[in-house]
């Protein structure tokens, strides 16, 4: 296939490279300058117009923002060629979702929501978990794509913003469970039991998945290298909490959740690894 690819951060160099490696030609276009390795196995054109001229698009951009300057604002997918699919793999709100499925409608392009779970390593091994909802016909017809980045995809329905509701309901769960053993910690610490004892009980008798394994020994190493910025998990919270308020529902949780992560950001963490939230509650309750 010949496959489109906007956004060149961690995340996205690791999926354009995957889907290169996987045989597709990419022609790929990021907001800022590529350098050769980034750019290595991809043809870097100068347009986001440009890169909508294939069978396929993908793009993964932080957030709604960019994504609408770079699309909308600059009329790139009113240019793109008729009978392409655009995959967005981006987190963003529900309201947007609604917008984007509107704008490619109007357009003539097809869309397909497939945000993804994973940090930057598990994308360069190409272990994403991907989030599919669009039309049955158009996920079938980038399911290689798909296929290329990802372990498993799961098909959310045929609604693309019930992929962003999956993927945002998701982060609200694990930023829920990073803050949870940043307590755990505490209380622990605090009456004389280590973390690492404590965590290797929780660990084997009641929590040992993937997400408790992999923070609690961040959270134990004190390892708060970013592969999820605060100010990114901080994003995805927000937009949990307005999806709840779209629908009239309040989560006294993710309020809670919110202010805390809120507060974290405003006492320096905003580019440390979300995770760093543990850090935060731990100095701010001693």
């Amino acid at each position: 296939m010949e496959v489109g690819f906007i956004g060149l951060g961690r995340m996205g160099q690791a999926m354009a490279h995957n889907i290169a490696r996987a045989g597709h030609r990419v022609r790929a276009w990021n907001r800022s300058r590529v350098d050769s390795a980034a750019a290595d196995g991809l043809e870097i054109v100068g347009t986001p117009a440009e890169a909508l001229q294939g069978d396929a698009a993908v793009t993964m951009l932080s957030d709604d923002a960019p994504i609408r300057d770079v699309l909308l604002r600059s009329n790139a997918l009113k240019q793109a060629r008729r009978g392409l699919v655009h995959v967005v793999s981006s987190t963003v709100s529900v309201d947007f979702a609604e917008e984007l499925r509107a704008s490619h409608a109007e357009a003539g392009i097809g869309y397909v929501a497939a945000p993804v779970f994973g940090r930057p390593d598990v994308a360069e091994a190409a272990q994403l978990t991907v989030i599919a909802a669009g039309p049955r016909q158009q996920i079938e017809r980038v399911a290689p794509l798909l296929d290329a980045i990802g372990r498993k995809t799961w098909i959310m329905g045929e609604d693309p913003k019930q992929a962003n509701v999956a993927k945002i309901g998701g982060n609200m769960l694990i930023a829920m469970a990073i803050e949870a053993m940043g307590e755990a910690r505490v209380l622990a610490e605090s009456n004389g039991l280590p973390p690492q004892p404590f965590f290797d009980l929780i660990l084997d008798a009641q929590f040992g998945c993937r997400v408790y394994q992999n923070y609690s020994a961040k959270i134990v190493a004190g390892d708060y290298e970013p592969g999820f910025r605060m100010v990114l998990g901080l994003k995805d919270v927000r937009l949990a909490a307005a999806a709840g308020e779209r629908s009239g529902r309040r989560l006294p949780m993710l309020d809670a959740l919110r202010g805390q992560m809120t507060r974290a950001v405003e006492a320096g963490f905003a580019d440390r690894d979300w995770s760093a939230v543990a850090e935060f509650t731990r100095q701010s309750t001693a």
